[in-house]
């Protein structure tokens, strides 16, 4: 069973133009018994696919084009958690499930797949996080870097690279001017759409 979120559009009657409902929807998919649930004031952008087993908490953002494929194991998202464009969140059947936790950002195009993400993370732009990879609390992995199955990125540092490795120790101003900054950002964007 598919369900689908609506969105109704009327064209301008002051133009003189007949009445047109176009709906455009996210795909939330039921699978083999999960049905996907969600916390208050989340954003699904139209062409979001939420599938299976996953649980969303509050304040979240889904974006366009982003698949949570919580079909061979679950998906688990904490609050204030922003998965970009095109970025894909998945698991590994029977093996590593993924946790996502608090004010995280998951950038344009990135894959997680069956690992842990802690709270305060950001996860740069193509950035791929493998299974059993552990993100903590405070950290960034950069754009377009490689996190291996079973790396541990350590808090407090900006890890970089194929595979990541840390190259920079994090200090507050980057902590609350990247970190922060976007989490409340995408906070503000998702508004805009609602």
């Amino acid at each position: 069973m598919i369900y689908r979120l609506f969105r109704t559009f009327e064209a301008d009657k002051t133009k003189n133009q007949k009445h047109i409902t176009i709906q455009i929807m996210a795909i939330i998919k039921e699978l083999n018994g999960h049905t996907p649930k969600f916390g208050k004031n989340c954003f699904l952008a139209d062409n979001a696919a939420i599938i299976g087993d996953v649980e969303m908490g509050d304040d979240c953002s889904i974006w366009f084009g982003a698949v949570l494929r919580g079909d061979v194991h679950y998906i688990k998202i904490g609050n204030k958690v922003n998965i970009q464009d095109n970025a894909t969140i998945h698991a590994t059947y029977q093996k590593s499930p993924t946790n996502i936790g608090n004010n995280v950002s998951i950038a344009h195009n990135a894959v997680i797949h069956g690992c842990t993400i802690h709270d305060n993370v950001l996860i740069g732009m193509g950035a791929i996080v493998l299974d059993d990879a552990v993100v903590e609390s405070n950290s960034i992995v950069a754009a377009g870097s490689v996190v291996t199955k079973g790396t541990v990125v350590e808090s407090g540092w900006v890890y970089a690279g194929i595979p990541a490795k840390k190259i920079k120790q994090m200090g507050p101003e980057l902590l609350k001017g990247e970190v922060e900054r976007i989490v409340n950002a995408y906070s503000m964007y998702a508004g805009w759409y609602k």
